[in-house]
């Protein structure tokens, strides 16, 4: 393993070197290059530790465990836990950007690629190709879902849906990145094995003993103008639908966080995040971990929140496999990245779609509690597509 400070030219010009994994977050930018390793740690609620087991073995296999700076490792998994797909790699090299210094980890023998050809925008328009549900019976299902809250069955359960589209021409990767990031700055951006987006919600952050994680619950579009923005924004904080969703994944997550920290810090109202094309309540939740967890064991200790899934958990999975229509893959499950300490930061896959050549499949959701109108929890899913949407244009 090499550790080197380079220079760069220009924000995220490794982009131009076509990397295999992206993470770029408020704080740092990370670029994955090559294959070190790539596992697919299976199925069930113990996966999250196969993970960690199985980079750990390779870590200290090659010598690396323990030892100080080592390569990340990235991870993307499904968002329920009984369907394969889920991904754990680390690159040969990655390059990492903070604040304004570059450098590069590698791999003995790894090199960085060449600078690829220029990012040139797809001259074709991307075509609608359907969804696993259309719209009517995607509200029948929310009906559904709201007979069954009126049974008190369920509390709250996120209802999803897919947008597939085509383009003559293959989507470039890079240039969805550079997009995202250029609009959506205060967001988790990933690629990782094909599946790209800009999530506004953070799992889970863990460095040394500090635990963070953001909880996201309740939108509302943003206004067109200063006046009406504030007027919508007001609106949503004294929402007493959206308010109520809010408290349930924010509790989903600080009863968690809470039992494993000596000292937690939970605000007593939430505020608002402000986004480019939607607006949210939001709740940052902080804390002193007793023991050193690795971050996976937080992430599978937390994974589904009540802001993906719904409450109570079992029941809102249930609901969400017989309703939805589609399989949702690894769209609103966490993806991030941990390094060999068992530090690292982890987002829920939201504001994503799974690129395949000229195919993109893109993923919205909606939370369903007491109180909600099917037909304005599809607009919100509409208004959240966009966000992938301006990016694939």
């Amino acid at each position: 393993m090499t550790l080197i400070q380079i220079r760069q030219d220009q924000p995220l010009a490794p982009l131009s070197r076509r990397p295999r994994l992206v993470w770029l977050s408020p704080h740092r930018q990370i670029f994955g290059f090559g294959v070190g390793v790539r596992f697919d740690p299976g199925v069930g609620p113990e996966r999250y530790a196969r993970a960690a087991q199985l980079v750990e073995e390779w870590w200290e296999s090659i010598g690396l465990a323990g030892r100080g700076p080592g390569p990340l490792a990235f991870a993307s998994f499904t968002f329920d836990p009984e369907v394969w797909g889920s991904v754990v790699e680390v690159p040969a090299m990655s390059v990492i950007e903070t604040n304004d210094e570059v450098w590069t980890v590698s791999l003995p023998g790894a090199e960085l690629p060449p600078p690829d050809r220029p990012l040139q925008a797809n001259e074709d328009r991307p075509r609608f190709a359907g969804s696993s549900l259309p719209d009517h019976l995607w509200l029948e299902a929310v009906v559904e879902a709201l007979v069954l809250i009126h049974r008190q069955e369920l509390e709250k359960v996120v209802l999803a849906r897919d947008h597939a589209l085509w383009s003559k021409r293959p989507f470039d990767p890079r240039l969805v990145l550079r997009r995202l990031w250029e609009r959506f700055p205060d967001c988790y951006i990933f690629m990782i094995d094909g599946l790209v987006g800009a999530s506004p919600e953070l799992l889970v952050h863990r460095h040394g003993l500090r635990v963070t994680s953001r909880v996201l619950a309740g939108s509302a579009p943003r206004g067109t103008d200063p006046a009406e923005d504030a007027l919508i924004g007001k609106e949503l904080l004294s929402s007493e639908k959206n308010l109520h969703e809010h408290a349930l994944a924010t509790a989903s997550v600080s009863e968690v966080l809470a039992n494993l920290c000596d000292r937690f810090d939970q605000p007593g109202s939430p505020e608002l995040l402000q986004l480019a094309n939607v607006q949210h309540l939001s709740t940052l939740l902080q804390g002193r971990l007793r023991h050193p967890h690795h971050v996976l064991d937080l992430v599978g200790a937390l994974h589904p929140t009540a802001a993906v899934g719904g409450t109570p958990a079992g029941a809102a999975l249930t609901t969400i496999r017989r309703l939805e229509g589609m399989n949702r893959g690894r769209y609103a499950g966490p993806v991030g990245c941990f390094d060999p300490h068992g530090e690292g930061e982890f987002a829920l896959a939201l504001r994503c779609a799974e690129l395949s050549g000229a195919r993109a499949r893109l993923f919205a959701g909606a939370g369903i509690v007491d109180g909600s109108v099917p037909e304005e929890e599809l607009e919100e899913t509409r208004l959240k597509l966009r966000a992938m949407l301006s990016a694939l244009e």
